[in-house]
C-alpha cells in the first residue's frame, strides 16, 4: 500500500461516525484472523485429530489432561 493511500484511508476514517469505524474495525480483525488460520485452512479431519493427539501428550505442556479430553478430542 502506498504512502499516500494510507495517508487518503486515514483521512477517510477520521471523518466517519463512530458506528462506521466500529465495522470496520469488526471487518478488519475478521481479515487479519483469516490470513492467521489459511495456513490450516485445508486440514483434513484426520490431520486435526493427529495435532490435537499431538498436543494432548505433550510432555511440555503444564495444564493436565485426562482420558475424556482425548476422546471428545478424537470423536470431534
Amino acid at each position: 500500500m502506498s504512502v499516500n493511500t494510507r495517508t487518503q484511508l486515514h483521512q477517510q476514517i477520521d471523518s466517519l461516525p463512530d458506528h462506521i469505524i466500529e465495522q470496520i474495525a469488526k471487518f478488519t480483525q475478521i481479515l487479519t484472523s483469516k490470513q492467521e488460520i489459511s495456513e490450516y485452512i485445508d486440514w483434513e479431519s484426520g490431520q486435526w485429530q493427529e495435532f490435537a493427539l499431538a498436543q494432548f501428550f505433550s510432555e511440555d505442556d503444564e495444564i493436565d489432561y485426562f482420558l475424556e479430553d482425548a476422546k471428545e478430542v478424537y470423536r470431534s
